[in-house]
């Protein structure tokens, strides 16, 4: 039975927007639409809050960290692109680690994420950071038993002094079931422009997933402090996710709501 559209939805699709996001849909579907025409809404709403953000860090010489974490395919670059995306890219960094090289493994393992540190004014997200050593590292045998016990038990003092220091640290983990990060990673398989984001640990992701698990609650129970604690965003519909991530960020750091921007 088909439902009579409320003027207000039938006003959202008469649009350049609307109808363009109607018609990429096969078949057509317009629930769909209309749910992401809300998100749409939502999210220049979030983001215009976001450029309110940043000025006040900017005027204030405030210096803020927002680091992602979460399994594969579970949609932390989207949500790092939705956040910066409106803001002013003079004041802000992303900043996504390679392997270490052999010069970085001798030195103390939290060095070259300080080296990546905000200056005064500046907002720094780091796709996945400090906590591959929690899970990543130790599921895939980057690193020794040992190497991980250190790192476990140094991270709580080391996020006490960087909140110490005055930088903002928000922590972010984006969580995905198994079905949906298998789907994900079909799309992208299936997906010339996206196929060199599949990587060989990816391949891999979905046999290791319970030992994946493991060392996910065991970080969550060591590091899930009350001085700095995560957010865990479930993420299995990306847009639901994008703005609930941009409303916990606003929400955490107690910047000037009411700054003209």
């Amino acid at each position: 039975m088909t439902r009579k559209l409320k003027d207000i939805e039938l006003k959202k699709l008469n649009s350049s927007k609307g109808l363009r996001a109607l018609l990429s849909n096969e078949p057509l579907n317009l629930e769909k639409t209309l749910r992401y025409m809300d998100y749409e809404r939502k999210l220049k709403r979030l983001q215009v809050e976001l450029i309110r953000l940043q000025t006040w860090a900017i005027e204030n010489d405030e210096r803020i960290i927002i680091l992602f974490q979460g399994r594969d395919a579970a949609g932390k670059g989207g949500a790092i692109r939705r956040i910066t995306e409106r803001i002013n890219p003079r004041h802000m960094r992303i900043v996504a680690l390679p392997k270490p090289s052999e010069d970085e493994k001798s030195q103390w393992y939290f060095q070259r994420y300080v080296e990546q540190f905000p200056k005064k004014g500046e907002l720094v997200l780091f796709d996945r950071s400090w906590y591959n050593r929690a899970v990543v590292e130790p599921v895939n045998g980057f690193c020794t038993p040992e190497e991980y016990e250190i790192f476990m038990n140094q991270v709580n003092d080391f996020e006490r002094m960087i909140l110490e220091s005055g930088i903002h640290l928000v922590k972010i983990y984006m969580s995905i079931s198994k079905k949906e990060q298998a789907k994900r990673f079909e799309q992208i398989k299936s997906d010339p422009l996206k196929q060199w984001k599949m990587t060989k640990l990816d391949e891999k992701a979905q046999d290791l997933w319970d030992q994946y698990t493991e060392y996910k609650e065991a970080m969550f129970e060591k590091t899930d402090t009350e001085l700095s604690p995560w957010k865990i965003i479930k993420a299995n519909r990306k847009t639901d996710a994008r703005v609930n991530v941009i409303n916990h960020i606003l929400n955490s750091i107690p910047y000037d709501k009411n700054l003209e921007i």
